[in-house]
C-alpha cells in the first residue's frame, strides 16, 4: 500500500516546496533562531488569555510565523516515523550540558525522533494544527474568549519538538540499516 506524501507547504515562508522533513526543519531553523519560535509561541499563548490584540501592528509577521510553524509541524509529523530508521550518533561535545537538554528528558536527549513518536502518539497532526490555530485566533481577538479544548498539552509537545529539532540539526544523524 502506498503512503500518501504530506505537503510541508514550505513555499509561504521559504520560497520554495520542500519535500524532505530534515530540510524542513533547516530551513525553519534557519530562518529564525529557536529562541524567536519558543519566545514568539510563549507569547502567542499568553496573549490568547489577555483583552489585547498580539502585534497588533504587524499582525503579517504573525500569519508569516503561523505557516513556518504549521510547516514545522507537518514536518515533525513525518520525522514520527523515522525513530526506527534513524539514530543520533553524536552530539557536539560543547553541547553535552544538562542546559542544552532544555526540556527533553534524558531519554529523549539522546534519541531526540522519540519527542516526535510520543508526540503524535498523543496527538494527531490536525489536533496540532487546530491547537495552533486556535491559539493564534485567540492571540489576535481584541476580547478574551472562553475555550474548552486543552491547548496546555499540545503547547508542550510543540515545544519539546522544537528543542529535539535543534538538537538534530546539531547532532549527526545516520539511517540505520536494517537487515531483515
Amino acid at each position: 500500500m502506498k503512503k500518501n506524501k504530506i505537503s510541508f507547504e514550505t513555499t509561504f515562508w521559504a520560497h520554495q516546496e520542500l519535500e524532505n522533513p530534515f530540510e524542513v526543519i533547516d530551513t525553519f531553523l534557519g530562518s529564525e533562531s529557536l529562541a524567536f519560535y519558543k519566545q514568539t509561541l510563549n507569547e502567542i499563548v499568553i496573549y490568547r488569555s489577555k483583552d489585547e490584540v498580539y502585534k497588533k501592528e504587524c499582525p503579517g509577521d504573525v500569519f508569516f510565523t503561523y505557516t513556518a510553524l504549521r510547516s514545522f509541524l507537518r514536518a515533525c509529523s513525518a520525522l514520527q516515523h523515522k525513530n526506527k530508521k534513524w539514530r543520533v550518533t553524536e552530539i557536539a561535545a560543547e553541547r553535552r550540558s544538562i542546559l542544552s537538554q532544555a526540556s527533553l528528558t534524558i531519554e529523549e536527549y539522546e534519541n531526540p525522533f522519540i519527542v516526535f513518536h510520543n508526540a503524535f502518539a498523543e496527538h494527531s497532526l490536525a489536533d496540532f494544527e487546530f491547537f495552533l490555530c486556535e491559539v493564534i485566533h485567540l492571540a489576535l481577538r481584541p476580547t478574551i474568549v472562553e475555550f474548552d479544548s486543552d491547548l496546555l498539552t499540545p503547547y508542550i509537545h510543540v515545544i519539546k519538538m522544537l528543542d529535539a529539532s535543534q538538537l538534530l540539526l546539531e547532532s549527526q544523524v545516520e539511517k540505520i540499516e536494517i537487515n531483515e
